[in-house]
């Protein structure tokens, strides 16, 4: 009996002492693997406890600076409770790359000792530095912890805002990435101090990331591709026989908006001003809102407006930013954002219902708004900019030929292309000294430096790089240059209201604003109960300079802007770009036969 478990004993112990792998005995394997799995278990503990948004802020340089910044983002706090911490947007899921992000974490270790970064002021120093760096990463890998949670895939574009759904569907045909339009989304903004060429350079779209189109964004793509060769399609078959029955629609009734949304109004439904009989025809409501000082070049330069790109790509004003004039309003006559001089309790938009009609020589046109109550300015004498005239409104209109543009940005900006740096009230606004300068024998200085289009100018300075002043006021084109841009059709038509004096004025800007020279136009106005009512009657034909000669087959681009409550020069509302047409119910503004 004693002999069999001795031998027993032995067996196993020979088992155990057996070679199995590599000259390792079986029970070394068994011990060593053990081991191995104490420690794996060990390191990805570690591994993730590093993760934790609590070992992030544990230094004071994380939780004083980027952390309280995080904490006021949708990243933090949202309406579904999901939260994105520091390493699902800083650290690699994949676990390769997740070790090469923890082993060059070391060098923040060795900067953290040094104290390169241990004062809000040394922090916000190289604050830039260190976002370029996280720019680069994420540029570099497709936004890859971005699409851990955004995936175009399963993405609704329906339930997107429109500017979001055109971008995004670009991004994919195109090859952009998350990073090239949204940087710091949970941290301070930095990206508006980076260069132009910089902005450039971090926001071209790069061939290797373009990627199959999802079923759902293919159809959103095929159909809105299928609507504008429709839309391009009637316009061209449309003839000059236009329709002689005016559409049967009642205005819309409209409930009274919250106070701090602009207010809209009642429709007339009776036969007024020049006799038109309005109530059959529907009203578009339309949103002005104040610009401050977000001029032309602050629309083509990356850093001051996200949508260069957009919009260099070729998508209007209008594609990006309808439905979001009150919210752009708000933000910029509070002085939040491009107006150092805000007025305090100035309203930041105006809802007009704006209704168009035709007969076989005259547009017609209705305007109709609430009034305000009136707001001091503080920085004018007696609260008053313009004391005679109460409102001022103001149409614009250019041609809207696709293969034969005569306004560059008219399709795309309105009459925002009008506007410059270096107008009134404007930034880059020249002393007056320039007023009776070599300039003055070719421009009207009477108004000062009134609005122009870019094609009268030799050049324009956008960027403003080495403290040059943007805008190109001075670099005005010779008088046969003009006169031949004029002979062209190079210009945008222009008509103004003013209620105080009842002046109806017909102008035109090109080389500056000018006030008369047109056919002419005929305004009345009046303001009844609250409401502003502005009717307006013109030629659709004309063979005058500075006129658009309108034909009832074509499309025009047309603008607003209403100067309210004695307001001047850049303190007015505008709208958007819009497309006029006639008996055309794709168009924006359709004027109906009457």
């Amino acid at each position: 009996m004693a002999h069999s478990q001795s031998k027993l004993v032995n067996k196993k112990f020979g088992l155990m002492s057996r070679k199995v792998l590599f000259g390792a005995t079986l029970g070394a394997a068994l011990f060593f693997m053990a081991v191995g799995v104490i420690f794996w278990g060990g390191f990805n503990t570690a591994m993730e406890v590093t993760n934790t948004m609590e070992f992030c802020i544990s230094c004071h340089e994380m939780e004083e600076n980027v952390y309280q910044e995080y904490t006021h983002t949708v990243h933090f706090t949202n309406r579904s409770g999901v939260r994105a911490s520091c390493s699902d947007c800083h650290v690699p899921d994949p676990w390769i790359h997740k070790v090469v992000r923890k082993v060059q974490a070391s060098r923040e270790l060795y900067h953290k000792a040094l104290g390169t970064i241990d004062t809000p002021e040394k922090f916000n120093e190289k604050r830039l530095h260190l976002a370029k760096n996280v720019w680069r990463a994420m540029k570099n890998t497709d936004s890859r912890e971005c699409r851990n949670c955004h995936n175009f895939d399963s993405m609704k574009p329906e339930d997107q805002k429109k500017r979001a759904r055109k971008q995004h569907a670009t991004a994919m045909v195109d090859g952009n990435t998350c990073i090239d339009c949204h940087q710091g989304i949970a941290h301070k903004k930095v990206h508006d101090k980076l260069s132009e060429e910089e902005l450039e350079e971090m926001s071209k779209p790069i061939p290797e990331n373009i990627r199959p189109i999802a079923p759902q964004w293919q159809q959103y793509i095929d159909n809105g591709m299928k609507l504008n060769s429709e839309i391009k399609a009637k316009k061209d078959k449309k003839t000059k026989a236009a329709a002689t029955t005016a559409k049967a629609a009642p205005a819309p009734a409209v409930d009274k908006p919250a106070a701090d949304k602009p207010v809209s109004t009642a429709s007339a439904g009776t036969a007024e001003g020049f006799g038109m009989d309005w109530s059959s025809i529907e009203a578009a409501p339309i949103t002005l809102f104040f610009p401050g000082q977000a001029s032309m070049e602050w629309v083509l330069k990356g850093s001051d407006h996200g949508g260069k790109r957009a919009f260099n790509h070729g998508d209007r004003c209008y594609d990006c930013h309808l439905d979001e004039e009150v919210d752009i309003g708000d933000l910029i006559v509070t002085g939040d954002k491009v107006e150092p001089t805000p007025i305090p309790g100035k309203r930041g938009s105006i809802l007009v219902n704006i209704k168009a009609a035709h007969d076989a020589d005259y547009l017609y046109m209705q305007f109709q708004w609430e009034d305000s109550d009136h707001v001091e300015v503080p920085f004018f004498d007696g609260g008053k900019m313009d004391k005679e005239n109460q409102i001022k409104l103001a149409v614009m209109l250019s041609t809207d030929n696709e293969d034969d543009p005569k306004v560059e940005y008219a399709e795309r900006a309105g009459c925002w292309q009008s506007c410059h740096h270096d107008n009134n009230y404007m930034p880059h606004q020249p002393d007056d000294s320039a007023k009776t300068g070599p300039l003055s024998k070719q421009l009207d200085m009477s108004g000062g430096f009134t609005k122009y289009l870019k094609e009268s100018r030799t050049e324009i300075e956008i960027d403003g790089k080495g403290g040059k002043k943007r805008g190109g006021w001075d670099k005005l084109k010779d008088e046969a240059e003009i006169q031949a841009l004029m002979d062209s059709g190079t210009f945008m038509d222009l008509l103004r209201y003013k209620s105080g004096t009842g002046e109806s004025e017909d102008g035109h800007i090109l080389a500056e604003r000018i006030m008369s020279g047109g056919q002419g136009v005929e305004f009345l106005g009046n303001l009844k109960d609250g409401v502003w009512t502005v009717e307006m009657k013109r030629k659709l034909l004309s063979d005058q300079p500075g006129d658009v000669s309108m034909a009832l087959d074509q499309w025009y681009n047309i603008g607003f802007a209403i100067h309210d409550d004695y307001s001047y020069s850049r303190f007015h509302h505008v709208s958007l770009g819009f497309k006029l047409g006639f008996d055309d119910e794709d168009a924006e503004i359709n004027a109906i036969a009457k």
